[in-house]
Parts: structure tokens; sequence; C-alpha cells
């Protein structure tokens, strides 16, 4: 006896086969900033990261999508995800709060569009306080989220002129 899939599957495929030809940026009020790049994806990833040692934080890893993708024979233009924090502030919070683990360290997206044009996206710390915040109990007053809005700019600044 055959079984065939679930409906909600069969409806996904058709979507999943033209993602790849999509060259889509987030939609403005998402949460997320794109900015340009001056620089070809490894220097800006390169600045970016040096911008965060420079302001006392501490780069945890990076994770090259487009590496992952050649080693199963594809192809996928520059989406490098470079994850940093200050272990200083996100400590406390993750001793009171354990689930915030799950979404912290922060992390950028250096890519290249089909032009190969190269891009920086980030939360916005408006974003960052009302998902990723807020989901796990903790409250960022108005005050935190703009000077996190401030330092994630001055970094994205630092790493795309």
């Amino acid at each position: 006896m055959k079984i065939a899939p679930p409906r909600r599957a069969v409806l996904a495929l058709p979507l999943l086969a033209l993602a790849p030809v999509a060259e889509a940026q987030a939609p403005a009020g998402d949460g997320l900033v794109t900015v340009p790049s001056a620089h070809p994806p490894r220097a800006t990833l390169d600045r970016f990261a040096a911008a965060v040692r420079a302001a006392g934080w501490v780069v945890f890893t990076e994770i090259d999508h487009a590496a992952a993708a050649r080693q199963v024979g594809m192809d996928l233009p520059a989406r490098t995800v470079l994850l940093f924090g200050n272990p200083r502030a996100g400590t406390p919070g993750m001793a009171v709060n354990p689930t915030l683990a799950l979404d912290l360290p922060l992390r950028v997206l250096v890519w290249q569009d089909g032009a190969g044009r190269t891009f920086l996206t980030r939360s916005s710390g408006a974003d960052l306080a009302s998902r990723l915040f807020a989901r796990h109990g903790v409250t960022v007053p108005a005050e935190g989220q703009a000077a996190t809005e401030a330092l994630l700019e001055r970094l994205a600044r630092q790493a795309t002129e």
C-alpha cells in the first residue's frame, strides 16, 4: 500500500523549487537591517570581527553556508553568519533564563546577491528586544534598545564603509 505524503508537504515542494530563483531581501518592518558593503564578503566579515573585538566583545564563530553547499555539490553565493557577543552582558541573563542560550550570541549575515554585491544584514535593537529577549521573559527598556541599536549600527558601519 502506497501512502501519499501529507497535503501540506506537497504544497510546500513548489515553493522550495522557487527559492533559489528569488533574490529576496527582507521586507521592511521585519526587524532586519540590511546595508550594502563597499568590500567583498571576506573583508566585510574581517572588518566586522575587528570592530567587535575593538568594542571589547567576543567573536565566537562563523557559519559558512556557501562552503557547506559546495561540500554537497551545490552552488550558493556568499552567505556567512558571524556569531558574536559580550559574555559579561549575556551570562547573567542566561543564568536566570537558561533558554536565552538558544538565541545568544548575536549574529550578523554577510552575503552576496546575484550581481556580486556584498551586504551585511543584522537585527535591529528593537527587534532583538521584542522578538529575541521577550520570548525568554526578558524586558529590555527603551534605553537598552537604543544603546544596542547604536552599537550594532556602528559595528556594521565600520565593516561596510
